[in-house]
């Protein structure tokens, strides 16, 4: 993690965590004069709207403008992480077990950088990923971005289920 994404990790985790968010990561592109400071809050029991959205920024906003610590003009974007959510911390990799990723590393690990299979679990400072039935060892530090891939189920059996309760969904061609 760099410098100042800790730095900014340390002044935003308390505010959100303070309003009852967890704090789930955040992502900071500085572009010249025009930089992004994405933050990512969640709340398992009760899901994120815009509300809580609008609740957080305004916080955030307040506490960036005492605190000052990006020199530049910057868009503040709080959001949810969503059904892709990325992931940040070596922990969220562990809840994740089981579930499809796409990880792109900042260096290749054996002749590649990216990477799309099965969240095993973490196995000390690494995240274990099964890809074609390949096991990878995947060093946590040199994870430059990660995040979950939704699987949805389009099996005939729970199609035909959806069709049946969803007749309007069905598309008919005329020939």
């Amino acid at each position: 993690m760099s410098a100042k994404l800790k730095q900014l990790e340390d002044i935003l985790r308390p505010v959100i965590e303070g309003l009852g968010y967890e704090f789930w990561g955040i992502e900071f592109r500085s572009q010249g004069h025009q930089s992004l400071l994405r933050v990512f809050i969640d709340d398992a029991a009760n899901g994120i709207g815009i509300g809580d959205c609008e609740k957080v920024s305004r916080q955030i906003s307040g506490v960036m403008d005492v605190e000052d610590p990006i020199q530049t003009e910057y868009t503040l974007e709080v959001s949810s992480p969503g059904m892709d959510r990325p992931l940040f911390r070596l922990e969220q990799y562990e809840a994740f077990a089981g579930h499809q990723v796409q990880i792109r590393l900042r260096m290749a690990f054996e002749g590649r950088r990216k990477f799309q299979g099965l969240i095993k679990g973490i196995e000390g400072d690494d995240v274990v990923v099964v890809v074609d039935d390949h096991e990878y060892l995947l060093p946590f530090d040199g994870i430059e971005k990660a995040h979950i891939v939704p699987v949805f189920d389009l099996s005939p059996t729970h199609l035909s289920r959806y069709h049946r309760s969803h007749p309007s969904h069905l598309s008919r061609i005329a020939i």
